[in-house]
């Protein structure tokens, strides 16, 4: 199931020539992470989902074309891989139907900073 998290391109966001810096691609990707959770069923708060702490072990992104201030981005953002403690998530951040950058981010489960098979109940909402 995927979720659409979209916001208008704020002017704090850009560099010098108006177009977004790169790092604002993450934070957007975190915006949408944290639609993704309540979309697939499942509470999302500050002690993590289902009793555990998701975690960001790696993100890649990849550019296809730049967002400027003035836009509106789409963030779309869908499963694509679940592990015994890890899932991944994929982000498409779009300006209408032109596709500016794919992010990639793993999390991992953890309890108590250490690595742990994610709950039944996850498992469940996302399969």
């Amino acid at each position: 199931m995927s979720v659409t998290w979209s916001s208008a391109v704020r002017y704090s966001e850009c560099d010098d020539q108006r177009v977004v810096f790169n790092a604002h691609y993450l934070v957007w990707a975190d915006e949408a992470s944290n639609a993704w959770w309540p979309s697939v069923g499942l509470r999302w708060d500050p002690d993590g989902v289902c009793g555990v702490q998701p975690l960001v072990k790696a993100s890649n992104l990849e550019w296809s074309s730049s967002a400027v201030w003035g836009d509106t981005v789409d963030v779309v953002c869908d499963l694509a891989e679940l592990g015994r403690t890890s899932l991944t998530l994929v982000f498409e951040v779009r300006v209408g139907d032109r596709l500016c950058c794919t992010v990639r981010s793993t999390y991992v489960a953890t309890r108590d900073g250490v690595p742990v098979p994610w709950p039944d109940e996850v498992r469940a909402a996302v399969s």
